[in-house]
């Protein structure tokens, strides 16, 4: 079993292209399930045992959204087993998972994204850093992952185009505004990052002249929330709902959404039109009779 793991997690990181976060949160699922069993068989492991499993799982107080977490991780782990011809059936095959409430993302306005992007101190090499990534996450919609893993040969200045890694290591180009490049190019040129850089291919740098992490760029995002006044949080990935409800709310087609956010299915997209008050609004009084 433990052997079979090990194959799996090396099949999502060197096939499927996975990230670390994605890696581990399968390692730790599969690890919870395994030990719960304590068995060195895969074939042990039969429809019955998993519904214990999510039985026990209730009765830890475990939240829906994390039981259907682990048996997407059951589920592909089963699966290729399959493939490995290890199982001779899948035991997660029609076992349904609980039912979840999908969650409406939070969206900031276009005051408050000028209020909270003013608060970098922009007179030190960080804070203008942290202007440029604000400012390039407004313009382009990244993941947080994305753009901590953007290079210089990412960048097109003449075309004003990105070059972006996605997900499963899909590769997509995305269009952003000569107002952020310009941040993005004036941050390079700083002369206080061009002395303590280390890493020549990386674009946003921590203070020791290394590439940022993703877990840094949410902690300086955490530390502006908490300047900013705001009730509602603000990371990375808010600013990233914010400007695809704002790309809706100016007349931008789903579809065109979806392909700059790496979106895989529509229906992640489509979550937008219940975001935007103003573009309900707009909506009713075109649209309603009485309106």
């Amino acid at each position: 079993m433990r052997e079979a793991l090990s194959k799996f997690l090396e099949y999502i990181r060197s096939i499927r292209g996975c990230s670390k976060h994605t890696i581990r949160n399968y390692s730790i699922d599969l690890n919870i399930f395994f030990g719960f069993f304590k068995e060195d068989s895969i074939c042990s492991i039969d429809r019955n045992k998993v519904r214990r499993f999510i039985v026990w799982q209730r009765e830890e107080g475990k939240s829906a959204r994390t039981i259907a977490r682990r048996l997407s991780s059951l589920r592909a782990f089963f699966r290729f087993c399959l493939k490995e011809k290890l199982l001779a059936e899948n035991p997660v095959h029609d076992i349904e998972g609980p039912k979840l409430d999908r969650p409406i993302p939070h969206s900031l306005t276009y005051q408050q994204v000028e209020q909270f992007f003013h608060l970098p101190d922009t007179s030190t090499c960080l804070g203008y850093r942290d202007r440029a990534m604000m400012e390039l996450f407004y313009s382009s919609g990244l993941r947080v992952s994305e753009l901590a893993g953007l290079n210089r040969s990412d960048v097109d200045k003449k075309e004003f185009l990105l070059r972006v890694l996605g997900k499963g290591n899909k590769e997509r180009i995305i269009p952003v505004t000569s107002q952020a490049l310009e941040w993005v190019f004036s941050y390079l040129d700083h002369p206080e990052r061009c002395r303590t850089q280390r890493d020549e291919n990386a674009i946003f740098l921590n203070r020791f002249g290394s590439r940022l992490t993703t877990r840094s760029i949410d902690r300086l995002f955490a530390s502006y929330y908490k300047r900013s006044g705001f009730v509602d949080t603000i990371t990375p990935h808010v600013i990233r709902h914010t400007i695809a409800t704002h790309w809706l709310e100016q007349g931008m087609d789903l579809k065109t959404i979806q392909l700059l956010l790496g979106h895989n299915s529509m229906a992640t997209t489509t979550i937008y039109t219940e975001v935007s008050p103003e573009l309900k609004k707009e909506v009713i009084e075109k649209y309603h009779p009485k309106a």
